[in-house]
């Protein structure tokens, strides 16, 4: 999930914003997740199914 989405429950305004110092955590701790974080289920779904059909390329083709 992205931030810019997310409403702060301490101050009601959108995280992306910033506006107190729990909207300036939680941005924080959701940009340090990772290169994957951000990706939504279905894209990582699809990322998933290119790579097991490379796999089975390579076996494939070894064997």
């Amino acid at each position: 999930m992205t931030y810019d989405r997310l409403v702060c429950a301490n101050c009601a305004a959108p995280v992306s914003e910033g506006r107190c110092r729990v909207c300036r955590a939680s941005r924080q701790r959701l940009q340090e997740d990772g290169q994957f974080g951000g990706l939504n289920p279905m894209a990582l779904i699809a990322l998933l199914a290119v790579l097991i059909a490379a796999l089975a390329l390579v076996a494939h083709q070894t064997a």
